[in-house]
């Protein structure tokens, strides 16, 4: 065989299997940030049992420290709340330190430091998990970033316009509710909206159908009539 012909088929194999590698690992980054991205934490059965109140002495207890912690942050700084909470923590270790230290004179006992487990144990975080989660950050930037070039851009008019209209919704919210109003309601949605979903799902479940058929319909005859508009196939 020809060495050039040869060293071509080399070529060409080496970039085959760099494509197929560069695939695999993209594929698999893109996994890991699905399986660590906000929805696919709602949907752990720990969270949806969390929300769905099975238990409610532990639903009641996150939803009472979620709603105490964001209350006050509406009506402290944020580094006064991080300081408090950091006192308070720091009291309570002390006062249970210097307790067992008395206990223990008292009862001329040898038990030690009462935290020398926690203390023991190691808090470091491994060099894998760390690049492991800068790949999946990187992965979501570069979608975010790929999405706000194509929005901005106008790549698709029909979805740029819906862009707009969003932000000029905000821009009322934003005029009515501030940052902590808006995290303090979406914790009461996210506490009270899945059980009332989970008692009447067929009549809500109608309803969203309705709509969405109503808002595809809107939306198709709107792509159709706007000049320049990207059709979308129905496969995509």
């Amino acid at each position: 065989m020809d060495p050039m012909t040869q060293s071509a088929q080399i070529s060409s194999s080496q970039g085959l299997a760099d494509g197929q590698n560069s695939a695999a690992k993209e594929s698999k980054l893109s996994d890991s940030f699905l399986s660590s991205s906000p929805v696919s934490l709602i949907q752990s059965p720990q969270v949806k049992d969390l929300i769905h109140w099975r238990d409610p002495k532990k639903s009641g207890l996150v939803f009472g420290v979620s709603m105490l912690l964001l209350l006050s942050l509406a009506a402290f700084s944020v580094i006064s709340v991080a300081s408090y909470l950091l006192l308070a923590l720091l009291c309570v270790t002390i006062t249970f330190r210097i307790y067992k230290s008395v206990i223990q004179a008292v009862q001329k006992s040898s038990d030690g430091h009462p935290f020398k487990t926690l203390i023991d144990k190691d808090v470091s975080i491994p060099p894998e998990t760390f690049r492991k989660h800068v790949d999946t950050s990187l992965t979501y930037i570069n979608r975010a970033l790929k999405q706000m070039s194509r929005l901005f851009l106008v790549e698709d008019l029909v979805d740029s316009l819906k862009l707009a209209v969003v932000m000029w919704l905000f821009t009322y919210v934003g005029a009515v509710f501030n940052g902590i109003t808006i995290l303090i309601l979406a914790d009461i949605l996210l506490f009270a909206v899945p059980p009332i979903y989970e008692k009447n799902k067929t009549q809500i479940d109608q309803y969203i159908d309705l709509v969405r058929t109503q808002v595809n319909t809107t939306m198709a005859k709107l792509q159709e009539k706007l000049p320049g508009a990207v059709k979308r196939s129905k496969t995509e």
